[in-house]
């Protein structure tokens, strides 16, 4: 994923709320959310080129979530794969605070990334680019390319997007893709500078990724109730005219 707008504990009816756009290039071999085969209990995306996923869910409520950290100058030409963090979380019974330690003490053959994990009731976070596990507090939050919550334009955005949408008793799923799909670059005096250049500052500075070879290519929506009721929703786009396919799933937390 490129970009996390989640909400932890903030909403009457809603323990958890994440909307997360996944960006990729288009070329990467992926398969859409479904249960996977060899683990029944995990829901989520696969990238069939390294096996890993971007983010999942079991239904036990484990979940992980993860963007990669920008930094171009500092690229590990043979480092395994990121999406192989999320995956080995969800596969295993391990603590998240216990899982992340071991990251930050063993995880220094990858390329930077941040990976949120935990359950529907408690989240956190560790940023390859910062020391030390963070248990994330209870509200609104946002996660692009840099650490949780740096005041890019999109994370702001979307965070000011996702409190108006929290005001309502229940939340439309479809807010949530709308709030997604934002395809608007962000004003030049408003940019980071991660050392890539103007133009592909304004190029990856929009909610929603529209480039000819790299971009969003699918949207996730995640709802947990209070009582335990999950809808997990993935839109995959047709990266040729942004037609999409809407995939949902519904269950109760074990």
């Amino acid at each position: 994923m490129c970009l996390i707008l989640f909400s932890l504990d903030h909403h009457s009816k809603y323990k958890l709320v994440v909307a997360a756009n996944r960006d990729e290039f288009y070329q990467r071999p992926t398969q859409q959310a479904d249960y996977w085969a060899e683990h029944p209990e995990i829901l989520a995306g696969k990238d069939k080129e390294a096996g890993g996923t971007w983010m999942g869910i079991t239904q036990t409520g484990r979940i992980s979530m993860l963007t990669n950290y920008r930094d171009l100058s500092n690229i590990k030409q043979n480092a395994p794969s990121r999406g192989h963090l999320v995956s080995e979380f969800l596969i295993k019974s391990t603590s998240p605070t216990d899982y992340l330690a071991h990251l930050e003490s063993n995880g220094t053959q990858y390329n930077g990334y941040n990976i949120l994990c935990g359950s529907v009731d408690s989240l956190y976070y560790y940023g390859s680019y910062q020391q030390g596990v963070h248990k994330v507090s209870e509200g609104v939050h946002g996660l692009s390319n840099a650490l949780l919550d740096t005041q890019w334009p999109k994370v702001e955005k979307g965070k000011e997007e996702l409190e108006e949408i929290l005001k309502a008793k229940t939340i439309d799923p479809e807010s949530l893709f709308e709030l997604l799909y934002d395809d608007q670059i962000a004003p030049e005096n408003q940019l980071p500078d991660t050392d890539v250049g103007l133009e592909k500052e304004k190029m990856l500075s929009p909610v929603f990724i529209k480039s000819p070879e790299y971009g969003s290519r699918c949207s996730t929506v995640v709802l947990v109730d209070k009582k335990g009721e999950v809808l997990f929703s993935e839109r995959t786009y047709n990266t040729l005219d942004f037609s999409y396919n809407t995939r949902t799933f519904r269950f109760q937390l074990h």
